[in-house]
This record gives C-alpha cells, structure tokens and sequence, in this order.
C-alpha cells in the first residue's frame, strides 16, 4: 500500500457528552464545553417494532451513527464496513451467566445478537442494504483497520463506503479486563470523487506520524479510552478547517499515518 485516497462526504458522532456530529464539532471548535454525561442511545426506529425489542446497545449506537453519517443518501446501494473492538458487552454477560446455571438454558434471541456481525445485520434490515458489506474487529486497532478496509474497498470497486466505528463496554467482572468509557463511535461516509457535499480529503499511508491532539485535554483523553474514538484528531482538525496528519494505532511493525484536508 503506498497510499489510499477518498473524500469525507459525511460524518456521524455519538458518546458520553455528546449526541451527534453538530454538537462534537462544537465541542472540538471550543464553542461549546465538553461535559461528561451518559451516552444517550436513541431507539432504532428503522427496525419493525418486534426487532427493535430485541436489539442490545451495538446495534443501536451503530445505527444512529450510520444513519447519521449518510442522511440525504440512497443507503440500499451503500457500502458499508463495521468495525468493533469487542462485542456486545451485556449479551455476553447474561449468557456467561446463564451458562454458568445448572439448566443453561440460552434464549434464541440471546444467541441471535451474541454474534458480531448482528449490528451489520440490522442495517441491512434498517437501510433496505444489499450492497457489499464487511466486519471487522482488531482489539485498540480496531479503527485503523476498520478505515483501511473501507479505503481499500473503496479505491478497488470506485463506490462510496460508509465506516461505522463503534465500542460499548462491558459490565461486570469482564469490565475489570476491558474498561471502556460509555457506548461510543464514529461514522464516516467515503467516496471516490469529490461532490458537493465533500467535507475533506482523507490519505492514508502506511507510514509514521505523531499520535495527534484534539487540543482538549478531556477529549484527548476519551479517545485514547476507546478505539472507536481514535478518529477525534482528525475530526478536530475538520471542525476546526485545518489540515492534519497523525499517526494511527496499527499492528505493531505495520504503522499507518491519515492526513486530512478540510474542502475549501
């Protein structure tokens, strides 16, 4: 790889302290103060009412972000690529104790949503999707690869991809093993060719950089508590117009550096 290209053409935010991409930017700007608060998960009214019941909280902070990034865009016919870097943390818990229980008895529904490919699956119920799709976990890398597919995706099949990164934490005795601060991720939408609704230029080579800041302290240290919100540097640089390039966290001996550059 010498180096991947695309534009920006949409942006989806959710976390603790803030509910979507507007008031981040803000945020990120200094207009507005970060102030920690639970993330706030809307319901997924894009599902049929019996499977919005049964969605955990990766389908729906994958959903808000998605459909937040690509409003306004034909999301049947949109690539898209999923990347986590873990599972559904309360899923995973009531089945660890229900197996731990004499009867072991394990709900369908359970079962269902335990797989980490059932937040892509509900987008494909949600956004009436039957374009290629693709999963991905890679632990603290888990955006970085989750951003190199996508390019890849991308500059191989000259279509628009929509990334959703997204973490949820776990509760209990696993949360001691794996502490993550809140549900929280980003959406971005990716397209070849730039458009009227590009925001910014993305490059990404597989080179060396400087981590990055967001210039605020508390935000620097959110992202460096999820791998989902790895992408806050970049995104300070385009709330704020400016360019940047900074270092992504990769597998070891494989280091991956994204510019960015605001659309005048």
């Amino acid at each position: 790889m010498s180096k991947l290209t695309a534009y920006l053409d949409g942006v989806g935010a959710l976390g603790p302290g803030f509910d979507n991409w507007p008031m981040l930017a803000a945020q990120l700007r200094g207009d507005e103060p970060w102030q920690s608060a639970a993330t706030v998960l809307p319901a997924p009214q894009a599902l049929p009412p019996a499977e919005r019941r049964r969605v955990g909280k990766p389908v729906r902070l994958a959903l808000a972000l998605g459909f937040e990034a690509a409003e306004g865009m034909d999301t049947a016919n949109l690539a898209t690529v999923f990347t986590a870097s873990g599972g559904d943390g309360d899923n995973m818990h009531a089945l660890c104790t229900t197996l731990a229980e004499p009867e072991r008895m394990v709900s369908p529904t359970r079962f269902t949503n335990s797989v980490h490919n059932g937040p892509a699956g509900y987008w494909g119920i949600a956004a009436a999707a039957s374009a290629p799709c693709n999963v991905l976990s890679a632990f603290d890398s888990s955006f970085s690869m989750g951003l190199l597919e996508a390019l890849g995706q991308l500059q191989d099949e000259q279509r628009k991809v929509l990334l959703i990164a997204y973490d949820t934490p776990y509760p209990g005795p696993l949360a001691s093993l794996r502490p993550l601060p809140d549900s929280c991720g980003v959406a971005l939408l990716l397209s070849p060719q730039r458009s009227e609704r590009s925001l910014a230029r993305v490059e990404l080579t597989a080179s060396e950089a400087p981590r990055g800041s967001t210039g605020l302290a508390e935000l620097d240290a959110l992202a460096a508590s999820a791998p989902a919100l790895r992408a806050l540097p970049l995104l300070a640089a385009l709330a704020n117009g400016k360019s940047g390039r900074y270092g992504l966290e990769a597998q070891q001996g494989f280091p991956l550096a994204a510019r960015i550059e605001p659309c005048a």
